[in-house]
């Protein structure tokens, strides 16, 4: 099954929330359609971000990028419910490197 990165910036907390429900939230809303196999925070240029890796069902590279990029985007809207979001990128494992979905 084809492996995906879905990274998001994350900035300040919405009013009433805690800095864990962050993941929490993006966890949930991933793992109701697809099983998260990782998750982590960075921090760049001071910046945290979220990374969650997920698999996708093997169809045909077209709709496996496509659905991981709607599952990104999905868990995206979920966090934003929290916290101020930033940029979001996909990455598809490929061999030995991390290759961007557009």
């Amino acid at each position: 099954m084809p492996s995906y990165r879905c990274r998001l910036q994350i900035g300040d907390l919405l009013p009433g929330h805690r800095p864990e429900e962050v993941m929490d939230v993006a966890e949930a809303a991933l793992s109701a359609t697809h099983q998260v196999a990782a998750k982590d925070i960075e921090v760049v240029s001071r910046v945290p971000r979220i990374v969650l890796r997920i698999t996708v069902p093997a169809s045909h590279r077209r709709a496996e990028d496509a659905e991981a990029r709607q599952a990104a985007v999905t868990m995206a809207e979920a966090v934003a419910g929290v916290a101020v979001t930033g940029r979001l990128d996909v990455f598809r494992r490929d061999g030995g490197r991390w290759i961007p979905v557009g």
